[in-house]
Formats: structure tokens, sequence, C-alpha cells
């Protein structure tokens, strides 16, 4: 089983590669000459973001606002930046999670490598584990929020994503409706 582990890295972040609507997922982590790249969907990029968002609130409140967890993205921390290239898969992630190191004052995301289950010789699944300050996990939900909103617009009826050509709307009873131009 591989490990790719992370303290403290150069570089954490959340990013996409493609087209709006044809997408691909990626998350990075940078440090002392190695790159780790790890493919997702984008919902988990999103609930990663949103989780993480979550965890730093609450040590934030179970601290009674003395911990030195940033209510917001601290400025100086903002990645705007392309991923790294090249962009080279390390492996393709299958579940999270998430955890709060009191002792460092850390956040600690792990990703784990999808796993086939029906596999008769199961090998150990690749991880990600990447430890980052409060204030870098806010930086990378910031940016990851940014590139899951960056895609197709909502349909304003049936908020489903709007292709170029519009979409089959269920509201308008499955018909091929194109919202632009106010139509």
């Amino acid at each position: 089983m591989p490990v790719f582990d992370y303290d403290s890295p150069e570089r954490f972040v959340a990013g996409a590669v493609g087209q709006p609507g044809a997408r691909a997922f990626y998350l990075q982590a940078r440090e002392a000459g190695r790159l780790t790249t790890v493919a997702l969907e984008k919902f988990q990029v999103a609930a990663l973001a949103d989780r993480l968002d979550e965890l730093l609130d609450e040590v934030l409140r179970m601290s009674g606002g003395a911990s030195r967890v940033p209510a917001m993205a601290p400025a100086d921390l903002t990645d705007n930046a392309p991923l790294d290239l090249p962009i080279s898969e390390d492996f393709r992630v299958g579940t999270m999670a998430l955890a709060w190191d009191e002792d460092t004052g850390q956040v600690v995301i792990e990703a784990q490598e999808i796993t086939d289950e029906e596999d008769l010789d199961p090998t150990e699944p690749a991880v990600l584990r990447v430890r980052v300050s409060a204030g870098v996990a806010r930086a990378f939900t910031k940016r990851a929020l940014a590139v899951v909103a960056a895609g197709r617009p909502p349909c304003p009826l049936c908020g489903r994503p709007l292709d170029a050509d519009g979409h089959v709307c269920v509201r308008l009873n499955g018909h091929r409706g194109s919202l632009q131009g106010g139509a």
C-alpha cells in the first residue's frame, strides 16, 4: 500500500482540467520536489470543501474563539494558480476522511484509493495523507468551492446544468429549452 504522506506541504489544492461539462477533478499535494495527483469526482471536491469548513467551524466554536482557526481564508494563502504539470494520476479516490489534530493544530485529510470489492486478491489501497494548518485548509476550501462553481451554469427552472445548446428540462415537460437570450 503506497502512502503519499505530506506534513505541511508547499501546496495542497483542488483543481479541474477540461471544458465545463467534461472536466476532470484532482487534488494535488507538492513538497520538496515531489508531487502527488489524485483524481476524484466533482461531488467529492464539493463534499470535502463543505466538511472541511464544518470541521474548522466546529473547532472554532468548541474553543470559544480561542483556537488559531481563522473564520475565513487568509488572503496571503490564496492560490489561484493552475494545477502543476504534468498531471499524472497516482490513483482515483474512493473514500475520504478528515480529522483535527489538537496537538499540532492541523487538519488531517486522507483520500483513499477506490477499491474493487470483487477483487479476490485484494491489495491495500493507496492513501494520500495531508496535514495542513487551519489557514491552509480554509484557503483550500475557498479554492475548491470556486473550482466546483466554475462549471456549467444551472437552469433557473430545474437547477440542472445547462449545456451550450440548452438541455432537456423537466420543468418544460421534457422539451429542449434554451434559456439563453431570455427565452
